[in-house]
Order: structure tokens, then sequence, then C-alpha cells
């Protein structure tokens, strides 16, 4: 793959002369002066969520940028003409990106996260105006739909819920509950006389009376509805590796396998034809009434991307919009394609909130954003970046190699250090499609991984991958009924021990009442044990055995931490931190860096010291630190800029002030 060079922004911040400290600290002369340098945005992205095609235009919405970028396209050149920002809205915070848009009246229409707001952008005076909230800071507008009357329905989340907006008054209506305990509406479409709403927990594809606001139930899936397109008398919606074609009225429920795929994206021409993307692949294929398979089409334009749309043009190209940042057209008469890099096209760059990283000491830092890794050079201070296929959850070095463990797909991936040379070991299969964390085991070669289901499952794995072969032995229900958010290896042991989170995927009740953590002999491939530290504390969010000591850090309840003799399976130590975040041993101390409070990192021991704050809160995944080996500077964030931090235990707590963006 290209490296693509970036320019760097780089910025020293202030120091504070500090007191004299006792005697048993580090000198003052090492203590004062600058403790935190930063390196600009430690992630830059053009990823996109929404997607829309009006009148020869497309229009994208950004993800992670904040505030969040509209962008018009002209198809035919295939250039960004003009981009907007989406204010924040008046009550409800700022947006940070776009999953929903439609067309309605020759305007755009944009539904945010994580505020649920409704905005609406015109292409004729170039106005973006904030028309509603649909719930609180925290909440999703999943799908928007425009039924023939220019009526625009939106699914929301965490409520569950359909709303209605009527763009000529700005009236807005309220459907209620259509499944007790739903808290996801995926998708919508609408026509004439209803609309129609895919849950993701409860798997049910609905059918709403515009007038009466009657629910009737048309299909239940095997597991959630993420898609729902309408044409003529059917409707088509996805429910994991099955397409449903059902009549509108409920009858004549067809289920056609889609094999080892899903589709992610759906569009249907005049003449019944429906045109889908599948994942993980990205293959676009065609589907009408009565097949008993969907007919692949295409190679992935865009390999193992996200499709977050798919519209048909009048001289027969689909065309396609990849979360990764990307547009492709594909003509259906020839197969050919074109891919366009959404950033190259003019769509304006910022920063995000990165996944992962890790550091190659002497070398470079590598961080995972969403589709892309950026990379700093620690050699020359040059900046690069190059794309993955799709968000890497965590990473690990082997040697010339570092590894990375993929969300949405459960793929593990390769990158050689010395060419970005990306390979994919393969996907961990069984449903585990939410990699959580990674580390390699050097006295066995191989990498070991705790992942979480996605959807209505409960339970998680541990799976052990041959980093030469690719061979992958997973591991499911290894604690019954959980999933696992976080493992940690004692290699000379040949114990692996697993954190457990008892949501597992979300939208089914869990089963256990508290997280457990469990003992994994690598060698025998059996559990030795199973306890469950504190009753009623429901995820762990990370682990880490040192010194006789299995360190744990809760997400649930948030920032609630112990220190636990696997011995005895009792606790040691435990208490409270600012949040919830990662663990790291560095020169036989115990670390953690958390979320909330400002974002702090401290060094746990009988009990937890503040060592800095003021890191922010910006992470994606979870806060991390990276130490240099021999010394006391970690690698992190500072907002979202990159940022060596000075954490030097013996030095006074030190507090940061994020650069601005």
């Amino acid at each position: 793959m290209p490296r693509k060079p970036l320019a760097v922004l780089a910025a020293l911040a202030a120091g504070l002369l500090l007191p004299v400290v006792p005697a048993q600290a580090a000198p003052a002369s090492s203590c004062a002066g600058p403790r935190v340098e930063t390196f600009g945005p430690a992630s830059m992205t053009g990823a996109i969520v929404g997607a829309t095609v009006h009148e020869g235009k497309a229009y994208v919405v950004t993800r992670g940028q904040k505030p969040p970028v509209l962008a018009e396209i002209d198809l035919s050149t295939r250039k960004v003409v003009r981009s907007v920002r989406l204010p924040d809205g008046p009550a409800t915070g700022e947006p940070e990106g776009g999953w929903a848009t439609t067309v309605s009246g020759g305007k755009i229409y944009v539904g945010t996260y994580p505020v649920p707001d409704l905005y609406r952008f015109d292409p004729a005076t170039g106005e973006v105006a904030h028309l509603a909230s649909f719930g609180r800071n925290g909440g999703y507008i999943w799908a928007l739909a425009t039924a023939p009357d220019g009526t625009i329905y939106a699914g929301t989340y965490p409520d569950g819920r359909v709303r209605e907006y009527v763009p000529a008054t700005g009236a807005v209506r309220d459907f209620g509950v259509l499944a007790a305990g739903e808290r996801y509406v995926r998708a919508v479409a609408a026509d004439a006389e209803n609309v129609y709403a895919g849950l993701l927990d409860k798997g049910k594809l609905v059918a709403i009376n515009r007038t009466t606001g009657a629910v009737t139930e048309l299909a239940q899936g095997t597991t959630g509805i993420g898609v729902v397109a309408e044409h003529c008398d059917r409707i088509l919606a996805t429910s994991g590796q099955t397409l449903i074609d059902v009549r509108k009225d409920g009858t004549d429920v067809r289920r056609v396998p889609l094999g080892t795929s899903s589709f992610d994206a759906l569009t249907v021409a005049a003449d019944g034809t429906v045109y889908a993307t599948s994942r993980p692949d990205g293959a676009v294929h065609r589907y009408r009434t009565g097949d008993s398979a969907p007919t692949r089409v295409a190679g992935p334009p865009s390999q193992d991307d996200e499709t977050r749309r798919l519209a048909l043009t009048d001289d027969g190209t689909l065309v396609g919009f990849s979360g990764s940042g990307g547009m492709w057209s594909l003509d259906l008469g020839t197969g050919r394609w074109e891919f366009t890099d959404l950033i190259e096209a003019g769509l304006p760059a910022g920063a995000e909130r990165p996944q992962s990283m890790v550091l190659v000491p002497g070398r470079a830092v590598y961080v995972g954003g969403h589709f892309f890794m950026d990379v700093r050079d620690l050699r020359t201070g040059e900046q690069r970046r190059f794309r993955v296929p799709g968000e890497p959850k965590d990473l690990v070095r082997r040697g010339n190699q570092i590894y990375a463990a993929i969300y949405p797909s459960g793929n593990i991936i390769s990158i050689d250090l010395r060419t970005d040379e990306v390979r994919s070991l393969g996907h961990l299969g069984q449903g585990q499609q939410r990699p959580w964390d990674i580390e390699y085991d050097p006295v066995r070669d191989k990498l070991l991984v705790a992942s979480a289901p996605l959807g209505a499952e409960l339970e998680g794995a541990l799976s052990v991958v041959d980093p030469d072969t690719g061979e992958i032995d997973v591991y499911k229900g290894v604690i019954p009924g959980q999933s696992l958010m976080s493992l940690s290896l004692d290699a000379g042991k040949g114990i692996v021990y697993l954190g457990g989170d008892v949501l597992g995927g979300g939208g089914t009740p869990p089963v256990h009442a508290s997280a457990s953590v469990a003992a994994f002999d690598l060698r025998t491939r059996t559990v030795l044990w199973q306890t469950d530290p504190i009753a009623g504390y429901r995820t762990f969010q990370d682990i880490k055995i040192h010194d006789g000591l299995l360190y744990g850090v809760y997400k649930r309840n948030s920032g609630a931490w112990i220190a636990l003799d696997p011995a005895t399976r009792t606790v040691e130590h435990q208490g409270t931190l600012s949040g919830y975040g990662e663990l790291t041993t560095h020169r036989g101390r115990v670390f953690a860096s958390t979320f909330f409070g400002g974002g702090n990192a401290y060094e746990l021991g009988e009990q937890a010291t503040r060592l800095a704050t003021g890191l922010g809160d910006e992470w994606y995944t979870n806060p991390q630190l990276h130490f240099e080996p021999g010394s006391w500077k970690a690698w992190a964030l500072s907002g979202r800029h990159l940022a060596r931090i000075d954490l030097d235990p013996r030095c006074p707590p030190l507090t940061v002030t994020p650069p601005q963006l």
C-alpha cells in the first residue's frame, strides 16, 4: 500500500516550576520543565456514516470529527464541491456524526449522534438548520426514510422508537414502544400507508400504520434486523446471514440464506431487482424474489469495507459509499468499478478519537483509527497513514509485525513494520466480531484474542491464533454465559487470565449478575478456575497479572478496581478510580489510564495514586499508556493529540492541558 505523508503539528506544552519535593522523590530538576510534548492529531479521518444521492450529487456525513462535516460530491467529476459543518443543537450538545440521511422536498435531512438531533441542509442556499431533538445526549438517530408525501420517519436509540417529522409544519409524532425492551430501531422504510422498522435487539420486522399507529409484526429474524428496503408489494430486510423477503401484509415470507455473509446495504431497481453489498468482504450481489440465493455481481470495490448506502443512477450505475471514507461506482453492464478516496476528492479530514496504540521503541508509534492506521516515525518526525480493513480495537507487536484485532469483522491482520503491507490471518468466526484484547505469547509463539459477539448473544471467546499459518482455535463460552473484555498472560506458567462481561453483545437479558475472572491453561486448553470477585459488578474493562496479583478495572461499576490473589481468589486491595480504562505494567509497577474526571493516569498498589489529570476523554475504545523502555515517559493522548507524558511516580501530580484542535 502506498504511504501517504501528512503534515505533522509539533507543539510543546508549557511545563510547571514545581516546589521542592521530599527526599525520596525525584530530584526537583527532573520534575521541573516541560513534562508534556504533543505532536498533532493522533489519528486523522475522512470516515463517513450517512450518505444519500440527489440530482447528480451525493451527500455524505463524516463520523468522528467534531463538528461533523456534510459534504456535497459531484457524481460526474467525483469531486467534493461544497462542505458545511453541522452546528451544536441549542440544548443537546455537539454531534459527532450522522448515520441517517434522506431527501425530502429537494432538501437533505441528517440524523445525528451522540445527540439524536435532526438537521436540514438546503442545497439551494447552503443553509443548515437544526430542526428537532429526539432524545438526550447519548442517543442516536440510526435511520431516516421519506414517504411519498415528503413526511420523514426516524428510527432511534436507546428508546427503540419511530418518530414522524412533517417538514411543512415541523410537527413531530412518536409512535411509542414497538417491542418491550427494544433499544434500537436500526432501519426504516416508508410508503404511502406504512412505515417499516427493523428492530435490532428483538429481531423483528414491523409495519406501523401511518394514520392509526397500529403496529403489525411482519417477520421474526434469527438475529437483529439491520437493513430494510421496500418496493411495490414487498419488504426486504437482513437478519444476520438471512435475507427476509415478505409481502407488506406479512404473507409469503421467504428466507434466503446468505452463506457466511450478511448484507449491510440494499437498494431496489424499478424492475424489482435488489442490489446488495455483503460483509465482511464488501462484494456486490443481485437478487430477485423467487431466487434461491443471491448472485454475486462483482468483487468488492472496497475490500473488507462497510457499505453505508447504495444508490442507482439513471445510466445503470450502482453507486456505493464506504464507511472508511470512500465512494465507488459500478457499471452494471460491464462489471467495472471505480473507487474514490473522499479525502483525495476534497473531503475535509479531521482528528478522530483513536481506537488503539502500540509503541515500537525508537522507531514509531502506531495509532489505530477507523479503517486507517496513522504512524509517527520517531526517527524523522514524519507521519503517514494507510488503510486497514476496519477498526483496530487492539494492537500487539511480534518481531517485525504488528497484529491488529479488527471490528466489525473479527479479522486478525498483520502489518509489516518495514513495508506497511497488510495481510489477513483469518476471521475468528463463531459470531465473534468484536475482539477487545490481543496479546502475544512468546513461549508458545501464539496470539491470544479475547472477544465478544454482536447482537443478542452472550458468550464471547478466547481464540488462539498461529501467526505463521493463520490457524485459529476458538474457545467459545470459556466463561459460560459471558463475553470476554480482556485477557492477561502469565507466559511462564502458561496461564491466561480472562475478564468477563455478563451483558455479552447486548440486547438479551444476562444470565449472571456478576462478571467473572477465569484462569485458562494454554497447555491443556482447559479452564482451571473461575470466580466472581465482587458481587453485582457486571463488566471488567481490563485485567493485568503482575507480581502474583491479578489487577482488574471494572466498566460496570465504572472505575472500581481490585487486586486479586489468584492462588486464593481473594481480593487483597480495592478502590475506585475516576472511571474505567486500561492497565499496563512498567518497571515493576502497575499503571492505569482512565476515562472521566478529565482523563487521569494512576499508579496502583495497595491504593491508587493519581499521577496526571486533564488528559481528556477522547479515546474511542480504551485510554492507554505506552511507556518507553527504561524511562517514565509514556505515549498517550492529550485530548485528540498524540502526546509523550512524563509519569515519573516520584514527581508531583501533573495537570495536562490538551491543545485545541
